[in-house]
């Protein structure tokens, strides 16, 4: 399990109210990706990504477009050590 790692991710942009959240749990699902995400009250939203590595990436990546009806402007991610993290969830 040395492969895995954690990204703390913030994106910007029309990001809220436009399925991203629902949208990130679901691809987080398919790619076997532990973690969260929420909207933050300056309209970003904030997720946080834990597995294996190439996965990770992948969510990071994935994030630069979103929802089909989202428009990011920014991604910005840093990479931590992971906290053991099981499962997905929408916060509120």
């Amino acid at each position: 399990m040395t492969d895995r790692t954690r990204a703390h991710v913030y994106v910007s942009g029309r990001v809220q109210g436009v399925y991203y959240r629902a949208t990130t749990r679901d691809t987080a699902h398919e790619k076997g990706v532990d973690g969260w995400v929420r909207n933050l009250d300056d309209g970003r939203v904030e997720a946080v990504f834990e597995g294996p590595a190439a996965a990770v990436d992948e969510m990071v990546a994935w994030c630069e477009t979103g929802s089909k009806a989202a428009d990011v402007d920014a991604v910005d991610a840093e990479y931590e050590a992971p906290e053991g993290l099981d499962g997905f969830e929408v916060r509120w």
